[in-house]
């Protein structure tokens, strides 16, 4: 008989508690998982997939204009945000279901309630009772930032955004990140006047200059509004219940809606981490070693609370290798080397690898090759959006260091080309590879 109640206890039932859950179960471990508001985390119930549905949606706005170009006698289209909203909340419910029964079904304990580190081994949950695991994995993901300015209250964050009750004619978004630019094409698409405001002069930080730029451009040309170099100083509400954003060193700014997106935080606070001697860098992330593991030997952690890499494949990779090592008997590390990203604005982007300054200041010469052009689709649509594929190069080796792109599909042509980077392709290996033809993508086989 165990000394413990459980095995393992997770705290969150995101995609890396989830996962790691499911996973050490099937090794064999008796699980218990605790999470306070919903099975499924940020991803499933308040981020990616509800966003992505969002921006399905958003794309139609374009689609029904550039099908009368290809002959369909498409009528003015009116748009039902209330229609939409509902429809995705809903699916939300689903995937939260299924969540719900994927731990079911390997037995995992659930306990719909918060749950507090009390000790090595203890565990506090909100009804009061307390109980005991061998292991406990943290996995409590990052919660929005939100800026500490007078009036920082009238706005809400990505975790309000699929809940509003109405589209805003006027909408003010905060940050210049992959949030902020995402809702700003799906609230542009919607209708929504929308200006972006930054307190640097960049959006987009991390990725390549050449394909930001592009994007702020083309964003620019759609009617996108951007305040750079704009701290808030404060937000008033009327008593018409419209806000007034007022920036410091610029005109004020009337707004239905503000949006924060600033960034995120590791949720680690009040989860008592100190009681197990769990030590936090200064953004409050846990600190772990490469197997996860904390400065407790008892306590690991996986996922955005840790600050690593905050995409949900990773926090998967992450609960997935936790499991294998601890209970699984085959200790792994996760590769954090050329991991793919996206970002879902208007047009999306598609990055891996590296950009071409980083590989520039790392690698000394470097080739570079781009293809500018207009997609068939919008050619014959008239829409003078253009595409802008950029590989580079190793000029020593021939190895392709990093692939990066801005134009319809670009995630999803950029996922298939991440396994040729990953794998230390060269760029004769791509020219060596016949074209598909006619597609965007025979682009990255022809690059000049």
């Amino acid at each position: 008989m165990s000394d413990y109640d459980y095995d393992l206890f997770v705290i969150g039932a995101g995609s890396g508690g989830v996962r790691a859950a499911r996973i050490s179960a099937a090794h064999g471990a008796k699980v218990a998982v605790a999470e306070e508001y919903r099975v499924g985390g940020t991803c499933v119930i308040r981020g990616c997939v509800p966003k992505k549905l969002l921006v399905y949606g958003a794309h139609f706005a374009e689609d029904l204009k550039d099908a009368r170009r290809f002959g369909w006698d498409v009528p003015e289209c009116g748009f039902n945000w209330k229609t939409l909203r509902d429809n995705v909340l809903a699916d939300v419910d689903r995937l939260n279901g299924i969540y719900q029964q994927t731990l079911d079904t390997n037995s995992v304990t659930t306990f719909h309630e918060r749950a507090t580190i009390a000790g090595p081994h203890e565990i506090a949950l909100a009804s009061g009772e307390k109980v005991t695991a061998r292991y406990i994995l943290v996995a409590t993901g990052a919660w929005p930032m939100v800026p500490d300015i007078e009036g920082a209250e009238h706005g809400i964050t990505s975790n309000e955004v699929f809940h509003i009750d109405e589209m805003p004619k006027r909408v003010v978004i905060a940050g210049g990140g992959y949030i902020a630019n995402e809702f700003a094409g799906i609230f542009h698409e919607f209708g929504a006047h929308v200006t972006i405001v930054n307190r640097s002069d960049t959006i987009l930080r991390g990725y390549d200059t050449q394909i930001r730029d592009r994007l702020l451009q083309i964003s620019m040309v759609k009617g996108i509004n951007f305040r750079f170099n704009a701290p808030f100083e404060k937000i008033e509400k009327n008593e018409d219940g419209t806000l007034c954003v007022r920036i410091k060193g610029g005109d004020p700014i009337a707004c239905d809606l503000l949006l924060f997106a600033t960034g995120r935080q590791p949720n680690s606070k009040g989860l008592g981490l100190e009681n197990a001697g769990v030590e936090l860098d200064d953004q409050g992330a846990i600190k772990v070693d490469e197997f996860s593991k904390t400065s407790c030997e008892s306590v690991y952690a996986v996922g955005d609370v840790t600050n690593r890499v905050q995409l949900t494949p990773v926090a998967i990779r992450e609960g997935h290798a936790f499991a294998d090592t601890v209970f699984g008997n085959n200790p792994r590390k996760v590769d954090y080397t050329n991991i793919p990203s996206a970002v879902f604005s208007h047009p999306p982007i598609g990055a891996v690898g590296m950009t071409e300054a980083e590989a520039r200041n790392k690698l000394g010469t470097v080739k570079v090759y781009t293809s500018d052009f207009r997609a068939m689709k919008n050619v014959l649509a008239n829409r003078n959006e253009r595409a802008l594929y950029k590989m580079i190069v190793d000029a020593a080796t021939d190895k392709v260091v990093g692939l990066h792109m801005i134009g319809p599909d670009a995630p999803e042509i950029l996922q298939a080309a991440a396994v040729a980077v990953k794998a230390g392709l060269t760029k004769q290996d791509f020219d060596d590879t016949v074209a598909l033809h006619p597609s965007m993508a025979e682009e990255l086989v022809l690059l000049k």
